[in-house]
């Protein structure tokens, strides 16, 4: 009976304005509303994109059915080979089957589903999160939350029209001991922050190459293209390998790296765009014919803001070693008028004036969390899925520890960065335009051209 009452429920809060998004032809009797969900009341997800990070998303929801009333009800891929396994494993873990489907806009039509949580590759962040607000639903999307920063832009501008709750996959803001972290450096831990350092060594061996192919039985290639350019299907430039290339990815600055851009922008205490971008670097060892990656292996960016300060990042492939005394290669660095901070996943240590004399650190923020002045938990507690529940129960976005606006700020960093990479030069920002200065050039890079019918509007 519960199901058939939320049907009731959407329906009369819905009414019969009818909603058609871009050029698909899909109608939803849905424009916006905002129905705030109960305490105890159930909540039906659906995860889009359940090959890699998704898988997690099924397993981590469905393991909230229990205590927290959250259901994955529908797993949508564009690879039907995944959907056996992922049924078998969501049934086992929530004690009840999810639907499948390949085609997302079939789940936004479902007026029993509250939510969904988007895992597909990067290309597609924007755009099916800009229908499924459009569509009422509430949204968790994977970092970066955009492939291109117009892309960025309109998926706030949505959120915000259509009153929806939209949080970006960026765990660490959910996270305690970082949480605590931030606070330290904010409240002038290390005095005054004037520079913040990624980093993002991981180790990528080449993939190779391979020859154009048929798309296996079962993939719907033209759906997992989407907002892409048309090309021959490639297994290597498919499933998980679509990261390496421009028209699907964003290379390792772009997906690891999005992480800590986002810390090392909090730990500045930025809530605004830099003003001036450099970045350098190539794809070094493997050859063209070795490999098809198009994506940097190596890459340094430097992103100066309006006062001067600095925000650094570094991408290492190939061969390295670690950083600051706890060898971070995932990680960050903070450096201070009166000493420096690193952070290596949770754990943080300080060291204090010219002879680095240790300082607070995690341990003692752990004691808690009245140890740091203004500390504030993430509301819901049990991470960034429990933070993201909590908002949708409130119906307050303000709940979110890391809210569109918040995500699409630190997004638009690597995604600069990799413009400058590409063109080659040192490039100038305006943030309030979200345009490069006196450069039309480099702007044609904020965008893309879209593919019928896979389209971001300019009006969402």
């Amino acid at each position: 009976m519960k199901a058939n009452r939320r049907s009731f429920i959407k329906k009369a809060a819905l009414g019969t304005t009818g909603l058609t998004l871009g050029a698909t032809g899909v109608s939803f009797s849905a424009s916006s509303y905002r129905r705030i969900i109960g305490s105890n009341e159930r909540i039906n997800m659906s995860v889009i994109g359940v090959r890699g990070q998704g898988f997690g998303h099924l397993r981590r929801w469905s393991s909230m059915a229990k205590e927290d009333n959250v259901y994955v009800k529908t797993i949508c891929d564009v690879d039907e080979n995944l959907w056996a396994e992922r049924v078998k494993v969501v049934s086992e873990i929530q004690e009840e089957a999810p639907g499948t489907e390949f085609d997302m806009r079939k789940v936004f039509e479902d007026p029993d589903v509250d939510a969904v949580s988007i895992a597909a590759p990067n290309h597609w962040h924007a755009l099916a999160t800009i229908w499924a607000v459009q569509a009422g639903k509430d949204v968790y999307v994977e970092k970066p939350s955009s492939h291109n920063v117009f892309e960025g832009r309109k998926m706030i501008e949505a959120a915000r029209k259509y009153d929806r709750i939209v949080q970006v996959g960026f765990q660490n803001r959910s996270i305690e001991n970082v949480r605590k972290a931030m606070q330290f450096l904010h409240n002038g831990g290390i005095g005054d922050v004037y520079m913040a350092k990624g980093l993002c060594y991981k180790p990528r061996d080449s993939f190779g190459i391979a020859p154009d192919s048929e798309p296996p039985k079962g993939l719907h290639y033209d759906m997992w293209l989407g907002p892409a350019p048309m090309r021959p299907y490639n297994v290597k430039k498919g499933h998980y390998n679509w990261h390496w290339h421009w028209d699907t990815g964003n290379g390792d600055i772009g997906n690891q790296g999005p992480h800590q851009f986002d810390i090392a922008r909090w730990g500045l205490n930025k809530n605004e765009h830099p003003v001036k971008v450099s970045s350098s670097g190539g794809y070094y060892k493997y050859s063209p014919q070795e490999c098809s990656q198009e994506t940097a292996n190596t890459q340094s960016a430097v992103l100066e803001y309006a006062d001067g300060k600095i925000l650094q990042f570094e991408v290492r492939g190939l061969y390295t070693a670690g950083e600051a005394p706890m060898d971070i290669k995932i990680g960050n660095l903070f450096y201070g008028t009166e000493g420096w901070l690193e952070l290596d996943g949770s754990t943080w240590k300080t060291y204090m004036g010219r002879d680095n004399e240790p300082g607070p650190s995690s341990d003692y923020a752990a004691d808690g969390p009245d140890e740091v002045v203004g500390y504030l938990a993430a509301p819901g507690g049990g991470g960034h899925y429990a933070n993201f529940i909590a908002a949708i129960r409130s119906g307050n976005r303000e709940d979110l520890t890391c809210d569109i606006e918040e995500g699409h700020y630190s997004t638009v960093l690597p995604l600069l960065s990799n413009i400058s990479y590409r063109m080659g030069r040192n490039l100038s920002f305006d943030g309030q335009k979200e345009k490069f200065v006196d450069d039309m050039e480099a702007d044609k890079m904020l965008t893309r051209e879209y593919r019928d019918p896979y389209v971001v509007e300019e009006q969402v």
